[in-house]
């Protein structure tokens, strides 16, 4: 479980494919997380990575290195190549609830549409696909690569819809959402409080 504030920006140096990069293969992924890691850390322990749940397989003092099923390479961005990602460790007990809860379990990819300056913040929208357009609320929550946003609009449309959000300059700064652009595909989550309200109104059909 996370709360979407990440902890710090780490950085993948190496992907390396198994079964010498078949179709069907997954990757090992070495991460360079200086200033993340706690003396606690160990293997076995869940990071979100640019909002993605993976297990520990490998740890240094100022890296780590997680497997990456084909499945799930298919079903994220971010996680194939060498690059800035979001890092955030799983939500312990006592800990604060800064931003929502979080599963780590990306339920799809949207695309980003816009990412321009507005005075101070950012103004950001992303295209949501249909099968997840349903969850996404005005002032609702959603996470993008990691990061718990608040929704300050929702636009349907015949193929899902286009959310806004506007960013804080912290957010941006503290991130890797200051290297989005158009066109860009983002790894989102939404509420999981909306999938147990569809559920509960679904079930008061059945007799």
């Amino acid at each position: 479980m996370f709360t979407g504030i990440v902890a710090a920006v780490g950085k993948i140096v190496r992907v390396s494919p198994f079964n010498d990069g078949q179709e069907d293969a997954g990757v090992r992924v070495d991460i360079s997380a200086g200033g993340f890691l706690r003396d606690s850390n160990k293997l076995g322990d869940s990071i979100a990575i640019q909002g993605a749940c993976m297990t520990v397989v490998e740890l240094g003092p100022d890296a780590f290195s997680v497997d990456v099923s084909r499945e799930s390479l298919n079903r994220t961005a971010g996680l194939d190549q060498p690059g800035e990602v979001n890092l955030e460790h799983a939500l312990r007990m006592g800990d604060s609830l800064d931003g929502h809860l979080v599963s780590g379990h990306v339920d799809g990819m949207g695309e980003v549409t816009r990412f321009e300056p507005i005075g101070e913040s950012w103004d950001l929208r992303i295209d949501v696909p249909t099968d997840l357009a349903k969850y996404l609320a005005y002032k609702g929550s959603i996470t993008v690569n990691g990061v718990s946003l608040t929704v300050n609009h929702v636009e349907d449309h015949a193929a899902g819809c286009e959310i806004r959000i506007n960013l804080i300059p912290h957010t941006v700064k503290v991130t890797t959402l200051k290297h989005l652009r158009a066109g860009q595909r983002v790894n989102l989550e939404i509420d999981m409080i909306a999938r147990y309200v569809e559920r509960m109104v679904g079930l008061q059909h059945i007799k």
